[in-house]
């Protein structure tokens, strides 16, 4: 039940085409979140400050050389955060494995996403240890440690699609 209500929820909010009603939902969800908003929009705030800012400056530029409309810059921002703000909250409320429990081939591609996730996050965190424990001057090597740590999860992540993709041809996924 809690999947229905979410995903048109989701799919309310992704509908409204209007500045004054994302705002109303938006108003709804703090309300509702009261205890959890400063939290839950930082957290927000964390995850699309780089997009709505490239996003922002670019139809800014734009507007140098063609008319644009302030409104629809707010528009997107709005619901971008909104859409943002209730994925974040809901999924702070449900377990995202029990929210998928209800079709065995995505709870597997969730499984092995997860998986996937926490290895690489796990990894990744590993690199920047040694990083920091070996390096005096972090700024000079930064660079190239940015350039080797991509390679490798570049390198990796091929590997790993290669060796999950035999796991789900034996599994009966691809089958037509």
């Amino acid at each position: 039940m809690k999947q229905i209500s979410f995903i048109l929820f989701f799919f309310l909010i992704l509908s409204l085409k209007k500045i004054e009603y994302i705002s109303i939902v938006l108003t709804l969800l703090i309300v509702f979140t009261y205890k959890d908003f400063f939290t839950l929009s930082k957290k927000v705030l964390k995850s699309i400050i780089l997009f709505s800012g490239v996003v922002s400056i670019g139809y800014l530029i734009m507007g140098l050389f063609t008319k644009i409309y302030p409104d629809y810059l707010l528009y997107i921002n709005l619901k971008v955060f909104t859409i943002t703000y209730f994925v974040f909250w809901f999924f702070s409320k449900v377990n995202i494995v029990e929210f998928f429990s209800f079709n065995k081939e995505f709870s597997y591609l969730l499984t092995i996403s997860l998986s996937q996730i926490y290895s690489y996050k796990k990894t990744f965190e590993d690199f920047r240890m040694a990083f920091k424990s070996r390096v005096i001057n972090l700024r000079e090597k930064e660079y190239d440690f940015i350039r080797n740590t991509f390679a490798f999860f570049f390198k990796k992540a091929l590997n790993d699609a290669k060796e999950k993709s035999l796991a789900m041809k034996s599994r009966g996924f691809f089958e037509n």
